[in-house]
C-alpha cells in the first residue's frame, strides 16, 4: 500500500492541538475591516474548535496529523 498524500490546503488550513482536536482560523477577517466593530475584529483574532459532523472528513483530509 503507497503512502497516502496529505491535502495541503487543508493542511495549511487546519492544525491539531495536543488533545487531538482540530483548530481552524474563523473567517470574515481578511479585508473591509473598517466597518467591523473592534470587538467584532477582536473574536475574530481567536482560533476555532471544528464542531464533530466536520472533524471526519478533515481528518481523512490529513491522514498523519
Amino acid at each position: 500500500m503507497p503512502k497516502l498524500k496529505t491535502k495541503r490546503g487543508a493542511a495549511k488550513r487546519f492544525r491539531l492541538t495536543k488533545s487531538g482536536r482540530i483548530k481552524r482560523k474563523k473567517a470574515y477577517a481578511g479585508h473591509i475591516l473598517t466597518k467591523k466593530s473592534s470587538k467584532r475584529k477582536r473574536g475574530l483574532r481567536q482560533a476555532s474548535v471544528i464542531g464533530g459532523a466536520d472533524r471526519k472528513a478533515i481528518k481523512r483530509l490529513m491522514p498523519y496529523a
